[in-house]
């Protein structure tokens, strides 16, 4: 409830109620950092010729497939590209920040063996040896 300027989640009440206490206190909580710093997620791009570019609201990617992936960037968030291979995009709405990262990380998830692909820049991938040669 809205009492003057503050917003007022209350835990009382039937235990499904106050189960949803703390997801209803994050979800206001990250609104409120939303608007006042917002939220920006990094991403990596790695792999010989695999690149991408911006322009206007679309991210369009190389990543060696026969065509490039053109990608049109949700209402609110916004991106910038440094260099070739990094990528921040940035927005108040974490929830479609979050599910934005994933749609681009998804068109070519990292790979453990030479690391290619796009990960977020404080992901760790796991390296496995190759297969053993003869």
């Amino acid at each position: 409830a809205v009492e003057g300027s503050e917003v007022v989640v209350s835990a009382g009440g039937a235990r499904n109620e106050r189960a949803a206490h703390g997801l209803a206190r994050t979800l206001v909580q990250n609104m409120v950092d939303g608007v006042s710093q917002g939220f920006e997620r990094e991403l990596v791009i790695e792999g010989v010729g695999y690149r991408v570019e911006l322009k206007k609201d679309f991210l369009i990617f190389n990543l060696g497939y026969s065509h490039a992936i053109w990608y049109e960037l949700p209402e609110g968030i916004s991106a910038t590209v440094d260099g070739t291979t990094k990528v921040k995009i940035a927005g108040p709405d974490k929830e479609r920040l979050g599910q934005a990262a994933a749609t681009i990380r998804g068109f070519r998830p990292p790979e453990p063996y030479k690391g290619k692909g796009i990960r977020y820049a404080d992901e760790v991938i796991r390296r496995k040896a190759g297969k053993a040669g003869a």
